[in-house]
């Protein structure tokens, strides 16, 4: 019961919905606070509205919002939410107005951000939440923040907040400082922010800096990854500054000494280097010495008689080889390594081990249109030419008359030890028959042998001494022939008559229709032939025989 100095004082208050009183809390319930506001009945509050507040204990007072004075079982309906939100949303205006910062404690996710209250319930779109925006907005709930009030609508009371703008407005102001104090040659603490394929971004507390690859090692790197991860923390040093356009190259590798600055004091020029193979492309080897020095073996300077096509014919990438220094270019960073130093030149001892007129011997190697070559032992070929091969036959290929595989013996005619050349003869073994042609062969002399080879102009007869004689197409037959093929076959045997020998040309002339001739049928035909003059072709010698078959006929 009121006593009646309490009614009195009840009478005089005006309670009214939408105003905030202060209440007492008298009993705190499972789903609700009962308060006392000094009205004739209690309020009553959700439970609900206490989750900021746990630790609300009866006698406690606090601040509630009328909303109704009486519900249906005649009871005040108080809200604490409200009346937190009323007093509130002044103070929010007024840093809303100012630009200043507000705390809050994030509630919850909604679509598209963060439900955050401060007071009053505001939203954090989720591009606001951070610099990049996050994937897990999870994470942030149930943590205190301070928050930017970006957006106000006081009529609907919706409230938009941004984290960003503070976290972005903070690293300008380190930026800035750190930009003012910074100073090339400065080593400094950073984070890996990300990887490219050109180098890494370093986080330097705000200000993001470039590591290229190229400045990571004094080494041979294909990829940033091979030696930074994100996050990781490293000590670099700075470079170069652009204030203007605020960025800041970094480097690595300046943290230790350039390898290349002794070179020549570690690896003099004709020294024995040992390596690991580290590269392969097609025109040779790169070779790691150590640490952030390579040396390029070309692979001419891989053997000294045997020709690599490529560096991948030979070595493999991990390999562990030794090499002697060739050359070194401190300025480019090169190394010119060679594998062929490390054994004895055999081009050196060609010039004594086979001088002129040393009879050889070899297997064919390979066959070209110019040559045969011989191999005369390992790594060390001779060439014999095609005009090396005979000195009574017209070769045109050597497969002619040799084979790949074949063992032959030569003469070695030449040495070049500078272009790496020996130069044999297969027909310097024996005597040119052509110095003493008039012994074996005179004009008029009938003659015997087989068809080795058939020509639009004629057949070639091979005689003994290895020398071949031409017998032209008008000197097969009395009759005319169309082609010699009709009345011919190669490995036929004939019989002819030598009409022409011209040792200057090399020329045996033959006819197989004179082998029945008279002396005077012949010495008529022989005056003719005698008539050609030295280097005139067969087309020459054709006319030639035919005018001396004309003479044959007249009488």
């Amino acid at each position: 019961m009121l006593t009646m100095e309490e009614a009195l004082r009840q009478s005089e208050r005006q309670f009214a919905a939408g105003q905030i009183v202060k209440g007492t809390v008298i009993e705190v319930r499972p789903r609700e606070v009962l308060v006392d506001i000094g009205y004739k009945s209690e309020g009553s509050i959700p439970l609900g509205e206490f989750e900021d507040k746990p630790e609300v204990q009866t006698g406690e007072e606090i601040d509630v919002f009328i909303e109704r004075l009486e519900d249906r079982e005649g009871m005040v309906v108080l809200s604490r939410e409200k009346a937190e939100f009323k007093k509130n949303w002044e103070r929010i205006l007024s840093i809303c107005n100012e630009g200043g910062t507000i705390e809050g404690k994030v509630k919850a996710i909604v679509k598209g951000g963060l439900l955050v209250n401060i007071g009053v319930e505001a939203f954090l779109p989720a591009s606001q939440v951070d610099i990049v925006p996050p994937r897990n907005l999870q994470s942030f709930v149930g943590q205190v923040y301070e928050f930017k009030v970006v957006k106000l609508n006081q009529e609907r009371q919706n409230i938009v907040l941004s984290r960003r703008e503070l976290i972005e407005q903070e690293r300008a102001e380190r930026r800035a400082k750190l930009l003012s104090e910074m100073m090339p040659g400065d080593i400094r603490k950073g984070t890996v922010k990300n990887i490219t394929d050109f180098g890494a971004f370093i986080d330097l507390n705000g200000l993001d800096g470039l590591l290229h690859i190229t400045d990571m090692s004094w080494g041979r790197i294909g990829h940033p990854s091979e030696m930074l991860k994100v996050g990781e923390e490293l000590d670099v040093v700075v470079l170069d500054i652009n204030r203007e356009r605020e960025r800041v190259s970094l480097g690595l590798k300046q943290k230790t000494e350039n390898p290349w600055e002794k070179i020549e004091e570690k690896f003099p020029v004709g020294s024995r280097v040992s390596g690991r193979v580290v590269n392969l492309v097609p025109y040779g080897a790169f070779v790691e010495l150590e640490p952030g020095v390579e040396g390029l073996v070309h692979v001419t300077e891989f053997s000294w008689t045997k020709r690599v096509a490529k560096a991948s014919d030979v070595l493999t990438q991990g390999d562990e080889i030794e090499a002697v220094v060739l050359g070194i270019n401190r300025e480019e960073q090169k190394i010119s390594l060679g594998l062929r130093q490390l054994e004895t030149n055999p081009w050196e001892e060609a010039a004594t081990k086979y001088p002129p007129g040393t009879n050889v011997s070899g297997k064919v190697r390979n066959l070209t249109s110019y040559g045969a070559f011989v191999e005369l032992e390992d790594g060390l070929d001779g060439m014999v030419h095609v005009s090396d091969l005979s000195w009574t036959r017209k070769i045109n290929h050597p497969s002619e008359v040799l084979k790949k595989g074949d063992e032959v013996a030569a003469v070695v005619q030449e040495v070049d030890v500078m272009n790496q050349r020996i130069s044999l003869s297969i027909k310097h073994l024996s005597v040119d028959p052509w110095e003493h042609i008039e012994q074996f062969y005179k004009v008029g002399d009938l003659v015997a042998g087989k068809v080795t080879k058939l020509a639009s102009f004629g057949a070639f007869i091979g005689l003994e001494h290895d020398i071949d004689g031409l017998v032209h197409i008008s000197q097969v037959s009395e009759d005319r022939v169309d082609k010699i093929k009709n009345v011919l076959k190669v490995d036929q045997e004939v019989t002819a008559r030598v009409v022409k020998v011209d040792r200057g040309e090399r020329r045996i002339g033959l006819s197989i229709k004179a082998a029945e001739y008279t002396p005077e049928q012949l010495k008529a035909e022989q005056a003719v032939l005698d008539a050609l003059k030295p280097g005139e072709d067969l087309v020459a010698l054709q006319h030639a025989f035919d005018a001396a078959e004309e003479k044959v006929k007249k009488p």
